[in-house]
């Protein structure tokens, strides 16, 4: 038994028409939609034509009509090795029954270690040590705050400013929010933390536009931080923090030489950098993780979603090993940092983790995805020809398709494309107004043609 939609609209109330259906492998849904505030949505516009996945597996998700759904999107970015793994299935149901839960304050379950060993393995050279958070928000303004300690740990309180970029997006805590450049992200809430300020973006398209990995066009954009050098003073300056890949805001690949110019600017003036990871990493590139793909190391990293496959929630943020020694001064019986979660390190979730660390390596898939690149991009580059695409942005296994803002709003056409996709069975995500692609990268061939073949037909048929 299951509450379907009648027909295209909403009955009174919100309260959904209750049919029977026969299919035992379809969950029942809620017949009232008003309580649940849904995060990143039109609310009302939802609840007037709800869409329920009910199930998932490999490439697919499943809907409560029973209709087949190919993810375009890994979920939210995050399921990189395919919906319901086995491996991963049995790691966590085999955790629940051995141990829910353990606190991690001054105490510690073996997973916890073992995993971040296995992250330390395969994380760049001397990013040796690993805190654990609940997602990449957290993840972001753990490392923020973990930057200014660092600082005044070792004798240099005066770097509190916090730099971040014009366009990015390092999630929804105050923290993120402050450093994050995405002005629909900021406006609704006004208190943002002080000291904080943002280089230039590296969006240029009337030099990039249709750009196959990294444009030619922008190095000159990272001079935008020596600007502020000069305005603050490097000795106040504590972390810049960027996206290598800025993906949320529309998916801005960084111009050749940006990050390594970037990187040397904060060596020569002693400012830690932090590389927002928590979609770059684990395999989105082609590659383990962004500064394995354009050979920069920063100082930390933070981790997040494809970290479990988004199987059980989890971040964390990865430190080169003087940050961390830097901290572990004083009396031993002295916290060296005072913060966590409740959830640090949670048992199920570190199960999760380390069997998606092994799905990925048996399978392969960071290799694959750097096998299927070049046909990705080649895929997505077919779209060039339609008169409202106006620019094309790839790299590994992601793509932006922008669209020309229609005369009744900004958002409208790029809406209209994303829920044409999904009546005819493709999930896609939307920004502004670019479509973004970022399949598992499970993803075959043959699939990859019918994400960008459902994507033109949407195009076409949407005015």
């Amino acid at each position: 038994m299951i509450y379907q939609v009648k027909g295209n609209s909403m009955l009174k109330d919100n309260v959904l028409e209750l049919k029977k259906i026969d299919k035992n492998t379809i969950d029942d849904i809620p017949n009232d939609l008003s309580s649940y505030w849904m995060p990143f949505t039109t609310n009302r516009r939802f609840k007037k034509n709800p869409r329920f996945l009910v199930s998932a597996k490999d490439m697919y998700y499943k809907t409560n009509n029973d209709k087949s759904i190919l993810d375009g999107v890994a979920g939210l970015w995050c399921v990189n090795a395919g919906h319901c793994r086995p491996r991963i299935v049995k790691a966590v149901q085999d955790q629940v029954a051995e141990m829910d839960y353990a606190t991690a304050f001054n105490m510690g379950h073996p997973k916890a270690f073992t995993l971040a060993s296995r992250l330390a393995g395969i994380l760049p050279k001397d990013i040796d040590n690993i805190f654990y958070t609940n997602s990449g928000s957290e993840a972001v303004d753990t490392a923020l705050k973990i930057a200014l300690a660092y600082h005044n740990a070792n004798g240099d309180s005066r770097r509190t400013r916090l730099i971040g970029r014009s366009r990015g997006y390092h999630g929804v805590g105050f923290g993120g929010m402050s450093v994050g450049g995405m002005v629909a992200n900021r406006k609704q809430f006004s208190n943002h933390l002080p000291g904080v300020d943002h280089m230039q973006d590296t969006h240029i398209p009337e030099l990039n536009a249709f750009s196959k990995g990294q444009p030619k066009h922008g190095v000159e954009r990272a001079h935008s931080l020596i600007d502020l050098i000069n305005l603050h003073d490097a000795s106040t300056i504590a972390a810049v923090i960027i996206e290598p890949v800025a993906c949320s805001t529309g998916v801005l690949v960084p111009p050749i030489g940006y990050l390594e110019e970037i990187r040397d600017i904060c060596t020569k003036n002693g400012i830690l950098l932090i590389f927002d990871e928590v979609i770059c990493g684990f395999g989105r590139l082609g590659t383990p993780f962004a500064g394995d793909k354009f050979n920069v190391i920063p100082d930390i990293m933070t981790l997040a979603k494809g970290i479990t496959n988004a199987t059980v929630p989890m971040g964390a943020v990865a430190t080169h090993k003087k940050i961390y020694d830097g901290l572990m001064h004083g009396p031993e019986n002295v916290v060296e940092l005072f913060h966590g979660y409740t959830y640090s390190g949670h048992s199920l979730a570190c199960a999760a983790a380390l069997a998606t660390l092994e799905e990925y390596e048996s399978e392969k898939l960071f290799e694959r995805a750097n096998s299927l690149e070049e046909y990705f991009g080649e895929k997505a580059h077919m779209l060039k020809d339609l008169d409202n695409v106006i620019d094309i942005r790839t790299i590994g296994l992601v793509a932006g398709i922008e669209l020309k803002t229609r005369e009744d709003g900004l958002g409208k056409r790029v809406y209209d494309v994303f829920d044409n996709c999904f009546e005819n069975n493709l999930l896609t995500r939307f920004t502004g107004e670019t479509i973004a692609i970022s399949p598992p990268l499970i993803v075959s061939k043959e699939q990859i043609n019918t994400i960008f073949e459902t994507i033109r037909s949407a195009i076409l048929e949407v005015k």
